[in-house]
């Protein structure tokens, strides 16, 4: 839990460190790296994602030691210390169609902690339930959906 506020802490910190980081000469390059990594991570949580959905949703036969590994990698995706990843000025109205993080997550009043936290939580259920057989893994997969939507919904642009 020390290391998910740490990572978190850090994420509430970058839009102050950012800013200043971003004033000089590569600001643009720093966005845009910080984009990059970002939507790598993102990749990581959807692909992990994927197979557990695909499991609990019957697409995909279950293999508890498949759903073990994906609901671990998650849970350690979800400890990196994010804080670098969220520069303010890397959302969609600075950068155009590079991202698609919307302004308001740098905003004094988001959510996003909670939302960060919750997605933490999240993943920590999954990564105990996935490996108990396939009514378990059904069970933690709502709550995590849940989490990833909750920050999507407020702090994403929709894909038209």
């Amino acid at each position: 839990m020390k290391k998910t506020l740490t990572a978190l802490t850090g994420l509430a910190l970058a839009g102050a460190v950012a800013t200043t980081a971003l004033s000089g000469s590569h600001g643009n390059e720093a966005a845009m790296a910080a984009v990059k990594a970002r939507k790598a991570q993102m990749q990581l949580y959807a692909f992990n994602i994927g197979l557990l959905g695909g499991m609990a949703k019957g697409e995909i036969e279950y293999n508890a030691d498949a759903a073990s590994a994906a609901a671990s990698n998650l849970a350690a995706l979800s400890k990196l210390d994010q804080s670098r990843l969220w520069p303010a000025g890397s959302d969609n109205m600075e950068l155009g169609t590079e991202t698609a993080a919307l302004p308001a997550i740098w905003d004094a009043d988001s959510d996003v902690m909670a939302k960060g936290t919750a997605f933490v939580e999240a993943a920590a259920a999954m990564e105990q339930a996935a490996g108990g057989g396939l009514d378990s893994l059904k069970g933690a997969i709502g709550p995590l959906g849940a989490s990833c939507g909750g920050c999507h919904k407020a702090y994403r642009q929709p894909n038209n």
